[in-house]
């Protein structure tokens, strides 16, 4: 991963984005209760990435991402931080366009 990390600003795209980005911290060796929040968000994300949702409920499921990633703790993982400051980044742009 580069230093810099391209957010979307079209909301759809930066839907896309937030699932990809939670998907990378699978991976990531983050503690137990993290990776339960972050996994819940991961699914929620894909959620919003369906083709068959209208505007309000992709903005309902990200502001769902949002909370859920603000009750994760910490990840003592650089990579995994860097992916969640990316996702919450797009949900701000999906937000954005409520």
């Amino acid at each position: 991963m580069t230093d810099e990390i391209d957010i979307p600003t079209d909301p759809r795209a930066a839907a896309d984005a937030l699932a990809t980005h939670l998907t990378a911290t699978a991976d990531r060796p983050v503690p137990p209760a993290t990776n339960r929040w972050l996994g819940e968000a991961e699914a929620v994300a894909h959620d919003a990435t369906s083709d068959d949702l209208d505007t309000q409920t992709r903005q309902k499921r990200v502001r769902q991402v949002a909370t859920l990633l603000e009750s994760a703790d910490k990840t003592d993982d650089t990579v995994a931080d860097r992916h969640i400051e990316a996702a919450i980044q797009c949900c701000r742009v999906v937000l954005a366009n409520e």
